[in-house]
């Protein structure tokens, strides 16, 4: 019968809590490559869009994540109105606000 399975030989347990925390060493240096590649920058990144939502205010030019350039003609607590062109004003929420652009990238014709 030892032809089709192989003998299994008992191999030693672990001796002590150092050999444990050797075994876990791998899992640990992941966790922390994973928090400083992805958790902290992605977090940091959220906390610097908020702060941005936030401090908007009338006049100013942003860029919405559709991609819509426009000038904000009026703030809510939700909700901002965003003039894309003449006559042309779109409610959305301050959330969906990408990015403030610098005053006079909309150049008036």
């Amino acid at each position: 019968m030892s032809f089709f399975i192989a003998d299994a030989w008992a191999g030693t347990a672990p001796q002590g809590q150092m050999d444990q925390l050797v075994g876990f060493l791998p899992l640990i240096f992941i966790f922390v490559v994973f928090y400083f590649l992805l958790i902290r920058p992605q977090s940091k990144k959220a906390k610097e869009h908020k702060q941005m939502v936030e401090a908007i205010a009338k006049g100013d030019e942003v860029v919405t994540n559709g991609g819509l350039l426009g000038r904000i003609t009026s703030v809510g607590d939700n909700f901002v109105e965003l003039e894309l062109g003449e006559g042309m004003k779109v409610k959305i929420q301050r959330q969906a606000i990408a990015n403030l652009m610098p005053k006079g990238t909309i150049k008036e014709s």
